[in-house]
Formats: C-alpha cells, structure tokens, sequence
C-alpha cells in the first residue's frame, strides 16, 4: 500500500476487494491483491506500472490486468455488473459502479471494498453486511439465485467454512441443497468444476469441507456414485505427507476408489493434465489391491514389483485404506532405487544372443538381488548369463 496509494493518486476511483479484504479484517495474511477501478483498469494498470518501474500484463478480453513492480503484484478489474443468460453459464460482463460489482459476488464476507483513492483511503465500503457475517463466523449468499447462477459457489461456500471455520447461515444453507438436489452442479463444465474441487481438496481442512458437503448431497450432485468419505480423505493427506504424492490428487482418488469403473468418464470430464487424470485414476484402481497383498511377510522383490512404476498418490491412497506403512516406506527408502550393475550390453558382450530371454534373465536377476541372493556385478553377471542360457534352452 505504501507504493501503491501515491502511484493511485489523480487515477479513477480504485478499491481493494474480495479475499483481500477478508483476510485484512481478519487479521490474516492474503494470497491475492485485487483492486477493482471505476473506470478502464487497463489503462490505470498501465499508468500504475509506468510509475512504480514495473509492467503490466493485460488482458484485453476480459478487461483486466496485472502489475508487477519490484515486490508488488496486483490485478486490477473494472468494476462491473454481471447477467447469466442460463443457470450454470459463464456471466456477461459490463462496466458499473461499485455497488453493482459488490452485489454480484458469491457471499457477503468477499463483497467489500476498502477505497485507495484521494479522500475514500481507507474507508470500508460494506453494503451487505460482510464484517458482521465475518465476525460472526457466517458465510451467507447475497441473492436467492447465487448457487443457480453459478453453481460452482456450492464447492466454495463448504470450502471456505472449513478454510475459515464459518458456517453457513440457515437460509443459505437450505438455497446450497436446493441447488444440489435440483441438479445445479450438471449446469457447469467439467473444467470449472476442477477447478474449485481441486481447490478444495488441497485445503489443510477438506475432510471438513467434504463432510459438510456429503450432508449437503453436494458430492452425489457432482456424480450418482461419488460419496465423500472424510476420514479417508484425512487419512489420504497423511500418506501424501509420507509418500510425497498431491494431496489433491489423492484425495480426489479416495473418492472414486469405491467405483473407479463407472467414474472415470467423470474424472475425464473434470479435464485434469493427462499425468494427473492416470496418477488418479491409478490410484483409485490398484490401492485396494495393495492392502491385500502386501499383508505379511512379503519379500523385498514382491513389495519392488508391486509399486514399481505406481505413482505416489497411489501408496498414499494404499495407507488410508489400511495398507501395512511398512513395505511401502522399505520400498521408498531403500528398494525404489535399487538398480542392477549390468546391462543387457553386457549380457550380450558375453555371447547371449538378442532375444527377450535377456529382458527376462536381468528382471531375475534384480529379483534375486533384492532379496539378498546376490551382491556385486561379478555376481550379477554370472546369474544373469545362467538365467538367459536357461531361458534359452528351455
């Protein structure tokens, strides 16, 4: 603010808005710094980044821009009134004061704004109640129709409880199962629905937010089979922290591990990178099965098959559903990196001719090398011609 206020001075009407405010009046540090301006905030962004040194990235299309100058970063919007032509459709923007781009927001605790400019600096422009909602603990929509117009707010309004320990008011809660029951979430494409769930499950308190969301219907909104189970998805999280896995990605696979088959279409609509769609995908499908298998005393080179080549939010998954934490954390920190010192080069400088006996006398080889049978690459390459000769001659 510091460099900010002097560089806004003699510049249309500027405002901070939205989770900045929030979180100032909560005492909290914010992630984003937005301000709206009433006028053309791409020209203002110009200006502000010819002022403080910086640049400006603009976005033309959407009426938008970020400025970056020495440590400040900040996006500037025209403040606007929006209109949704159906349920579920991206809004049609145009410019209007203030008052209009405030009531348009998803609750009350994000629909203020604290002037920047000449006279207004400082002062909190809160038309709908939002300090009181905020110190109340109360997360409330400002229309009827605020999860029928965008139905992405039904993922948000659970996150944003959980993220600040908040709740729903009653009427708002009763509009989030209206909208959940009548179908509002089908509304929305798969991409935007990604983007708010992924959000959500990568919050320090998702299994708060899923459980309310699970009393709210809000998971079988998003798919007939799909059920929030919030103590996996806690215990999911756990073993990310142990395995080095998203806890997102995990925790996304926890809820499609019950029905990987007839969810996958679902995954697929929600337009994830195609590493993270597998990585899900795979977890969701083989975790169940490790628990089984890797009961016991299971050798080295059984616990080395079984994960290889698994991704990691698959062992995280593995331990929520009550795989033994043993093998998995042997095979992560001694057996994942265990190698062989020959080749099949070698094998073949030794007289073996090309052939898949050679894929399958080095995979014996590690085999046995991870059991302890064998150490050191004179070894190695003695067993591994005797497996390949055998192979051959069998």
């Amino acid at each position: 603010m510091a460099e900010l206020l002097p560089a806004l001075r003699g510049l249309p009407p500027a405002y901070l808005v939205g989770g900045a405010v929030r979180d100032m009046l909560r005492g909290a540090e914010s992630v984003d710094l937005d301000i709206a301006v009433e006028g053309d905030a791409v020209a203002v962004a110009r200006t502000l980044a010819e002022r403080l040194g910086g640049e400006a990235r603009e976005h033309e299309r959407f009426g938008t821009a970020t400025v970056r100058a020495g440590g400040v970063t900040a996006d500037l919007a025209t403040t606007r009134r929006e209109r949704y032509e159906r349920p579920g459709a991206l809004p049609v923007v145009e410019p209007a004061p203030l008052a209009d781009d405030l009531v348009r927001r998803d609750f009350t605790i994000n629909a203020m704004a604290v002037g920047l400019s000449e006279d207004d600096v400082g002062e909190l422009h809160d038309p709908h109640g939002g300090r009181t909602d905020l110190e109340s603990g109360v997360v409330r929509v400002l229309h009827e129709r605020s999860f029928i117009d965008d139905p992405t707010r039904l993922l948000r309004a659970v996150r944003y409880e959980a993220r600040l320990g908040m709740r729903m008011d009653a009427r708002t809660e009763e509009l989030a199962r209206t909208a959940a029951a009548d179908g509002a979430l089908e509304t929305v494409s798969g991409p935007r629905i990604r983007d708010e769930l992924m959000d959500l499950l990568r919050e320090l308190e998702a299994p708060s937010a899923l459980e309310h969301a699970r009393e709210l219907e809000i998971d079988s909104a998003l798919h007939p089979s799909l059920a929030a189970e919030p103590e996996l998805a806690a215990a999911a999280a756990l073993g990310a922290a142990e395995t080095g896995a998203d806890r997102g990605l995990a925790a996304l696979a926890t809820l499609v591990a019950r029905a990987p088959d007839e969810l996958e279409p679902w995954v697929e609509s929600l337009a994830l990178a195609r590493a993270e769609r597998d990585a899900v995908m795979a977890a969701a499908r083989h975790a169940p099965g490790l628990v089984r298998s890797l009961q016991g005393e299971v050798p080295d080179s059984v616990v080395h098959t079984l994960l290889r080549g698994e991704p990691p939010e698959t062992l995280a998954v593995a331990l929520a559903l009550g795989a033994p934490g043993g093998p998995i954390h042997r095979y992560l920190a001694d057996l994942r990196g265990v190698r062989l010192e020959v080749t099949g080069d070698d094998l073949l400088a030794a007289g073996i001719p090309p052939s898949p006996a050679v894929g399958r006398a080095l995979e014996e080889t590690l085999r046995r090398k991870l059991d302890g049978e064998v150490g050191g690459r004179d070894e190695e390459l003695a067993l591994a011609i005797e497996v390949a000769r055998r192979e051959e001659g069998g």
